[in-house]
């Protein structure tokens, strides 16, 4: 436990030239862009394929690397990212253009989505597979060459479990700390038909790496998942060479539990919405606001329910919640956990280190937070579930809002009028309703505020790996040439908010789904 597992190599500067280099020569001379949809496809659905084949070696790869428990990396995060690959390939031959009724006599014009060419992807250490996933498969879908950054630095081993995985190097800038799937997705790729040169991945650090692919004047966009201080720099590099960039940033999401909610199921959901992952998810329940009436009883129960969660080695199916990712990650949510206790906020469970050995962390319970505290303002990014009390629905839509992050919320009701005054009210990308953590590759996703823009996933996520060219053709016969057309007119600006509700078991019952 806490022991070093192997070394990966860095990426330099040049070696970010040469896979940015090799994408460009593929984009320009390869078969690609130049394949049909359908041909894609076909590949992408075998990717996914062999995503699917290699599950056990994945997930086993995926705890190894990042700690967090086999059974989830081999239900969720394996699974969803093959969902992701097999939800692009039937997308590959739908990216359409559209004909444009012209003001102009005589004219007609239409549209076509072409590729945007070479993309630069910068991924976390959080979920690497499932993120590498995401990133890959919209823009394989859309034709494009890609240069992704995994996370990098010497890979410390989580648990006691043995590591008997083959270890292959590929193309692709990944996580500093989590490299090692991304890197067996490069060769599935491959082995997949995907060709040379369209898939690269790197490991190598973000100050060295991430700048160098963010700047460098042959990456044609610069898509991110990661801190909000870091995409700020991002932002700032890509800007350098104006390109276009999508972040998913940060977030310090709440959960609005109302005094009508059914009080056991919002206990385990408010519960996992926060420790799912060690609490390392940018969407996790960071703030949870408990209506008066039911406060009390609330908190009594999340502390037994976390005195329950067994901590300990990942690959132990009864263990709830393994190893932080780092020995620096401890400290961060240490710091954290002394600051709330010096603000005042009550310490109902936790808040020590667990075991002699590796990065873990009892899971914490604080009650009675302030809105000013540390706790409250900041992204703690690991288990400790912050809560505070709340009276009115209008009171808790501002205290919710007042934050600079807008990533993800949730709300637990039954009244329908509590459910529309939190889905419309909070300013988050998505709201889930007696729910939290589903995600879809249909159902767009990301973030409000310096929680990031753009969106991953659904139709949404191809207009990112896409451009529009504009055709406009003289549609009558005539000696002078047509000319003076008009401009296309501008798309509205408008951001894409999800809401996500569970369908009730009755039929009786489903009325109120369609909002």
């Amino acid at each position: 436990m806490g022991e070093k597992l192997c070394d990966c190599a860095e990426a330099m500067a040049e070696d970010v030239d040469a896979a940015v280099r090799a994408a460009q020569d593929a984009y320009d001379n390869g078969p690609w862009p130049r394949m049909t949809g359908y041909q894609r496809g076909r590949i992408l659905e075998r990717f996914a394929d062999l995503v699917e084949e290699h599950a056990e070696e994945l997930a086993l790869l995926e705890t190894l690397d990042n700690g967090k428990t086999y059974t989830q990396s081999k239900t969720i995060d394996v699974p969803g990212t093959a969902q992701h690959l097999r939800y692009f390939a039937g997308f590959c031959d739908k990216i359409e253009g559209k004909t444009i009724p012209c003001a102009t006599e005589g004219f007609t014009a239409y549209t076509l989505r072409e590729p945007i060419g070479v993309a630069g992807q910068i991924i976390p250490w959080n979920f690497p597979i499932l993120m590498a996933g995401w990133k890959i498969a919209p823009a394989l879908a859309a034709g494009c060459c890609i240069v992704l950054k995994v996370s990098w630095d010497a890979l410390w081993l989580h648990t006691v479990a043995s590591f008997g995985a083959r270890l292959h190097p590929s193309q692709v800038q990944v996580s500093q700390y989590t490299p090692l799937t991304a890197l067996r997705l490069g060769e599935l790729a491959l082995e997949a038909g995907v060709p040379p040169g369209v898939l690269n991945v790197l490991t190598g650090k973000g100050s060295e790496c991430g700048d160098a692919i963010t700047t460098h004047n042959l990456c044609d966009k610069i898509a991110f998942t990661g801190s909000t201080d870091v995409g700020k720099t991002i932002m700032a590099g890509a800007s350098k060479n104006i390109k276009p960039v999508t972040l998913e940033l940060g977030g310090n999401s709440p959960i609005v539990v109302c005094d009508d909610c059914n009080l056991e199921e919002a206990v385990k959901g408010a519960h996992e919405a926060l420790f799912f992952n060690m609490g390392q998810a940018c969407e996790c329940g960071a703030r949870l606001f408990v209506q008066e009436g039911i406060y009390d009883e609330f908190v009594k129960k999340s502390i037994e329910l976390a005195k329950q969660r067994k901590v300990g080695d990942p690959f132990d199916e009864s263990v709830a919640q393994g190893p932080l990712v780092s020995e620096k990650q401890v400290e961060k949510v240490m710091h954290y956990i002394e600051l709330g206790q010096k603000e005042g906020a009550k310490l109902g469970y936790g808040g020590k280190r667990w075991g002699d050995k590796g990065f873990y962390l009892e899971p914490t319970v604080f009650y009675d937070v302030k809105d000013d505290m540390a706790i409250a303002r900041d992204e703690i990014f690991g288990p400790v579930q912050v809560i505070l009390k709340f009276k009115t629905m209008d009171e808790v839509i501002v205290r919710a809002n007042a934050t600079e992050y807008g990533l993800a919320a949730a709300v637990w009701a039954q009244s329908l009028d509590r459910m529309q005054a939190a889905t419309r009210g909070i300013k988050a990308g998505t709201v889930w309703v007696n729910t939290h953590h589903i995600m879809d590759a249909a159902v767009p996703f990301g973030g409000y505020k310096q929680s990031g823009f753009g969106r991953e996933h659904g139709a949404a996520i191809l207009e990112h790996y896409t451009q529009a060219s504009f055709y406009l053709m003289c549609s009558r016969v005539q000696e002078q040439p047509c000319s003076n057309p008009l401009p296309p007119a501008p798309l509205p600006n408008t951001q894409t908010k999800s809401v996500i509700v569970p369908l009730p078991k009755s039929k009786e019952q489903r009325s109120w789904v369609i909002m």
